[in-house]
């Protein structure tokens, strides 16, 4: 056990952009009175043990938008490279210091607060972890991942990650458990076949069917599953979605 867990400063780092191939301009979509980008920093914001939320954007003057509405959102902003998401996240780790990051991506509106301070608490407790996450074994829906890297690692990182290492920001890591001690969350019953991420026009019915259901607050993954599990016919519009994979 560490035995001063508060000493330690740990950020949630949102990466976003308004120039997504598949659905531009989702991560300002407007949801329920908020846009997509805003559910993501008010999770951010209510996990416990998170102490600043910035939202990494790019220099480009397309994400000025996304820079703004972050901000509007009480938000830190840094940005850079659009191309280079690592280096967005270097900006953001030189900006605002922190001893770990925790990694969310603006496209993930129902984001659970509690699975991210879960993360935060389990790394406090054993600060040598080098990456915690709740995609390491997936038993949670897309849409609900959070990664946590101590800053040294992602320092590493952002020096030697080439290729998709660096638009995937933490596959570098993971990838690699023989050099970085990893561990994870998982759930049961596993749910890891529902989809509540977006990318797709697909993905946006899912996602407003679910908050017509439980309205505008902070995610609950529990809940987003009953509501998917008690309506199949809803689940089922983005059940062939495919993620795209992450090149090696």
């Amino acid at each position: 056990m560490d035995p001063d867990p508060g000493a330690h400063v740990v950020n949630a780092v949102i990466q976003a952009r308004a120039s997504s191939t598949r659905l531009p301009g989702k991560v300002l979509r407007p949801l329920a009175g908020r846009s997509v980008l805003g559910w993501v920093v008010r999770a951010a914001a209510a996990s416990p043990g998170i102490d600043d939320v910035v939202v990494a954007t790019s220099t480009e003057a397309d994400d000025d938008a996304v820079a703004e509405e972050a901000a509007r959102h009480g938000a830190l902003v840094a940005r850079g490279p659009l191309d280079d998401v690592l280096a967005r996240f270097a900006v953001a780790i030189e900006s605002y210091p922190a001893d770990a990051v925790v990694r969310l991506t603006a496209d993930c509106p129902l984001l659970d607060p509690h699975l991210i301070g879960q993360l935060v608490a389990q790394w406090r407790a054993q600060p040598s972890l080098d990456y915690l996450s709740t995609v390491l074994v997936r038993t949670l829906p897309r849409g609900f991942d959070a990664e946590l890297v101590r800053t040294g690692v992602l320092a590493e990182q952002i020096e030697t990650a080439r290729g998709a290492d660096r638009e995937h920001v933490t596959s570098g890591v993971y990838a690699n458990p023989e050099r970085y001690s990893c561990a994870g969350i998982v759930v049961s019953p596993p749910a890891d076949d529902l989809r509540v991420t977006l990318d797709t026009v697909e993905d946006w019915s899912v996602i407003e069917g679910i908050v017509a259901e439980l309205g505008d607050r902070v995610g609950d993954w529990r809940e987003v599953v009953a509501v998917l599990r008690s309506r199949p016919e809803l689940a089922k519009l983005n059940a062939h979605v495919e993620q795209k994979k992450v090149a090696r």
